[in-house]
């Protein structure tokens, strides 16, 4: 099944990741809009889009766009995926979903109602290192887990700063732009849900007034599992990973938090240690075409509305636990 696209949000991700995605699987990006009238037409020119708009009335009510792709910043979400809904158009929504667990799960009921398929853009458990991990784990090659670690601290590069390192009311800040993302792929790769978090967070000289640009934590999970943590914006020279500790052995991934299709997995047990087969894709492509097979029928998008929740109610915990020098529990009810 291929898609006609429109994008809300004429976005860095968008240009350099999602149209090549969504072409790659047949679909045709139709429109474009941006609340800067001048920025969606040279996005179009520059991508190729016959159309470009400043109303997002006009891109939702366009009889040629099937589907949407949201990608502004995460204050503007909500209302535009309402809209998007409620004009019977189908929704890939960038994370977070929004900046409040009442509107998420309100995101996710607009959407059922709607009847129409909505999905969350979590790109990380589309990746080819995560899904041999859980692949992994769930085969008995660790035994039961037992811990984990994420390491998810990099270096922001200027063109992405912006609202995210000076705009705490859209969102900023490093927990709602990472934090959620080790949330995904913990709850994937782990097939675990988290019950509470305690964090402490830092501001390294990058991130404004009232904007985290680091993060460290432990997430309890509902196995007893504990995983730690580390998120930053201001770390040139790390390298990232995502490792899972078990009573039989360990699996052991490298430079495996990345929007590219790399990275390697090595499993140690008492016989020593070996990598595991991994068959790299591409993330994004991925995402697009479990989200078209899930709107004709076929499965369910790589991430769910659900799943958007879940994660934003972690990051959300994780910003009070910090805020409170307390273990905060994890509502996902709202």
């Amino acid at each position: 099944m291929s898609l006609r696209w429109g994008l809300i949000g004429a976005s860095t991700i968008a240009a350099q990741h999602m149209i090549k995605a969504m072409r790659a699987n047949g679909g045709d990006v139709v429109a474009v809009m941006s609340a800067n009238a001048d920025r969606a037409k040279a996005f179009a020119e520059a991508h190729d889009i016959p159309n470009a708009s400043a109303s997002l009335a006009r891109l939702v009510g366009d009889p040629r766009v099937d589907a949407v792709y949201i990608s502004t910043t995460n204050d503007l979400h909500r209302d535009q995926l309402f809209a998007a809904a409620a004009a019977g158009k189908h929704v890939l929504c960038e994370k977070p979903l929004t900046l409040t667990l009442v509107d998420a799960r309100a995101m996710v009921a607009a959407c059922a109602k709607a009847g129409v398929v909505m999905g969350t853009n979590h790109h990380l458990r589309n990746a080819a290192t995560h899904r041999a991990m859980r692949a992994a784990i769930k085969d008995g090659r660790i035994g039961r887990p037992l811990f984990a670690r994420v390491f998810h601290a990099v270096y922001l590069p200027p063109h992405l700063q912006g609202w995210r390192i000076a705009a705490p009311d859209a969102g900023g800040g490093v927990t709602l732009d990472i934090t959620v993302h080790d949330a995904d792929t913990l709850r994937f790769v782990l097939d675990d849900e988290p019950l509470s978090v305690a964090a402490m967070v830092s501001n390294g000289g990058m991130g404004g007034e009232g904007v985290e640009d680091g993060a460290m934590g432990v997430i309890r999970f509902s196995s007893g599992l504990l995983a730690q943590f580390h998120d930053a914006f201001t770390t040139r020279y790390a390298t990232t990973g995502f490792e899972v500790h078990g009573e039989e052995g360990s699996l052991i991934g490298s430079n495996c938090m990345t929007q590219a299709p790399v990275g390697e997995v090595r499993l140690r047990d008492a016989t020593g240690e070996k990598p595991l087969a991994i068959a790299h894709d591409d993330l994004y492509a991925r995402s697009v075409r479990l989200f078209q097979d899930a709107i004709a029928g076929r499965g369910a998008p790589a991430a769910t509305g659900e799943d958007g929740v879940r994660s934003l109610a972690v990051a959300l915990a994780a910003k009070e636990a910090a805020r409170s020098g307390r273990e905060t529990a994890i509502d996902v009810e709202a």
